[in-house]
């Protein structure tokens, strides 16, 4: 039950007094009782001078006798439950004067039932409206719901605001009247606020649908993606990720709605597809078991263009590079380009999906553990999800490509072997930092071969030298500080690619603070022959990172996705670690 606003106070408190089913007329009953039990006691004198002034106080307003059965005088009921005698050993004397403590919930009054049954979860609140007819009417106050909908689903307070930022509302929310017309005529599509509640909201939309928000990769064989589903208003809004064009790393994300689901008729959720450029159509979506659902476009003609395949690969390859293919000169590139439309394109927005987390932070870790945006050479701007596991830091492909998929382990770095550079003179020489990164690959081999024969004495090496003398993780952490921490960053050193290096950007940062040695993995077309071949990470600053892959010559940096994405934090340690092996196995 909900108040207008325009109601005056006397009619609110008569209100709330009927439906708690409270007011002077049952007071009057329970002291009438009280004063047959306690007839000749000390409290009688004053039960009836307290009953003589209530009733003065009814006689003032109309309507307000003990017949009408309203609380329209006094005290309120919330004050007066409050009040009460406690004696010597800390109770409540109930044969003391005055009005008795509450018995229980049902006696309270309704703007604190409101309160409790505000701080329960929607899921609990079905289950208290089956205690009595007075729960029931007052779970239908608005206030419970809109605070369960912000509370679990992050829903705006107020339904008109829509978050879909970067991204216009004729894009989300209309449809074209007649998409061979380019006149831009479209037709607004919204949602009927005036009758639409939380209640509904909650029943119908976000809690049948609550298990499909967060980040998902989806099944495109070796390229993978990124989705997140996120509640956007009165829609829960699936939006694909797309990097940045090559190779500019520091520009945001690009967002793609995939789906969308609403609200608009009746009270009954619609899935519409949102794939294509004909506008939003319909659509289906399945839970096929925890952790993974699918997508199904009921009205796949929506995705054509009536100027066929040749239209669609030149919208595809704008949104996808930014340019056409006559301004791509290399020949392999155009093949790599071509191939993933053919095969991304085929799909018709069918697609299943595998839930994904963001790595959980340790006190210990180099930096914000997260998702990074990195370039690979030919492949264009892929995305890795940084993670530590106690001396290693790995990189795992959540965009992938016909060589490594998505889903692989690109880069996994030793934190235990440092690599200290040398000056910037002796930078420019790829042979100095080759000497460098593969003395300590040789001598992590070595310990490998050793452990697997069984446990020797430590050997010294070439790793000792190379590394300035620091090994082991209690190295890392006298000088590095963790996320959050306000010890001061160590000093930076300078930073310069070295001669015959390609470097896809050429806007890196020319200093760095750590440098580790670590592997990449590369491969053939198809994924054939995987190797993992040694490289150096170089560290930047918290939102930076890059890694030289030595075999070929070239250079990856990467930058930090700093988009907010709710509902993707892992629960535990264990689960994404589980998550990670699950990965990996869906591409092998």
């Amino acid at each position: 039950m909900t108040f207008d606003t325009a109601d005056p106070p006397k009619k609110k408190m008569a209100v709330c007094a009927r439906l708690c089913g409270v007011g002077q007329s049952r007071r009057c009953r329970r002291r009438q009782r009280n004063n047959q039990q306690d007839q000749g006691s000390d409290s009688e004198m004053d039960e009836e001078e307290e009953e003589r002034i209530v009733g003065q106080k009814q006689g003032d307003v109309p309507g307000g006798g003990p017949e009408s059965g309203v609380a329209t005088a006094g005290p309120s009921d919330a004050c007066e439950y409050g009040r009460g005698h406690v004696n010597r050993g800390g109770f409540l004397d109930r044969t003391s004067s005055g009005p008795p403590h509450p018995q229980s919930l049902t006696e309270l009054p309704p703007e604190l039932l409101v309160e409790i049954f505000s701080l329960l979860p929607g899921t609990a609140l079905p289950a208290v409206a089956l205690i009595c007819k007075k729960f029931r009417q007052i779970l239908n106050t608005e206030t419970i719901w809109r605070r369960r909908c912000v509370e679990e689903f992050g829903m705006n307070e107020d339904l008109r605001k829509m978050e879909a930022g970067g991204v216009s509302s004729r894009d989300l929310y209309v449809k074209r009247v007649n998409p061979r017309v380019k006149s831009g005529r479209f037709m607004k599509l919204l949602p009927d606020y005036e009758h639409m509640d939380y209640r509904d909201v909650y029943t119908h939309l976000l809690h049948p649908y609550r298990y499909i928000l967060g980040l998902w990769q989806p099944d495109i064989g070796p390229y993978g993606g990124l989705l997140n589903v996120v509640v956007d208003g009165l829609f829960i809004i699936g939006w694909m990720y797309l990097p940045p064009h090559d190779p500019r790393v520091e520009d945001p994300m690009r967002r793609r709605p995939l789906f969308r689901i609403h609200m608009w008729e009746s009270k009954k959720a619609t899935v519409e597809c949102m794939y294509g450029h004909k506008g939003p159509h319909k659509g289906d979506i399945q839970t096929v078991k925890m952790d993974e659902f699918s997508t199904k476009c009921n009205q796949t003609d929506h995705h054509r263009m009536p100027g066929g395949r040749q239209e669609e690969f030149r919208t595809w390859l704008e949104e996808e590079w930014g340019r056409t293919l006559e301004e791509i000169f290399h020949e392999h590139m155009q093949e790599l380009i071509l191939m993933k439309f053919i095969y991304t394109s085929q799909y018709d927005n069918c697609l299943t999906y595998r839930r994904i987390y963001l790595p959980p932070a340790m006190p210990s870790d180099l930096l914000q553990p997260g998702l990074f945006k990195g370039t690979y050479g030919s492949h264009g701007l892929e995305i890795v999800m940084l993670s530590f596991h106690g001396t290693s830091a790995r990189a795992t492909k959540l965009t992938g490509d016909p060589n490594v998929p998505a889903g692989q382990l690109t880069l996994d770095i030793d934190l235990s072997q440092p690599v200290v550079l040398p000056d910037l003179e002796h930078q420019h020489n790829i042979e100095e930092l080759s000497r460098l990164v593969l003395g300590v690959h040789e001598e992590v081999q070595r310990e490998v071969e050793q452990q697997a024969k069984g446990p020797s004495a430590p050997v010294i090496g070439a790793a000792e030298g190379a590394c300035g003398g620091a090994s082991g993780a209690e190295g890392i952490a006298e000088d590095q500080p963790g996320p959050g921490s306000s010890t001061t960053p160590p000093e930076a050193q300078p930073f310069v690619l070295p001669l015959g290096v390609m470097a896809r950007n050429e806007v890196y940062p020319r200093t760095c603070r750590k440098c580790f040695y670590g592997t990449g993995l590369i491969a053939g077309h198809g994924f054939t022959s995987p190797e993992r071949t040694p490289g150096l990470f170089v560290l930047f600053d918290e939102d930076h990172f890059g890694f030289i892959w030595l075999e070929l010559k070239s250079f990856s940096l990467y930058s930090r996705l700093t988009d907010h994405l709710a509902h993707a934090h892992a629960p535990n340690m264990e689960r994404f670690e589980a998550m990670l092996h699950n990965m990996q196995s869906w591409t092998s």
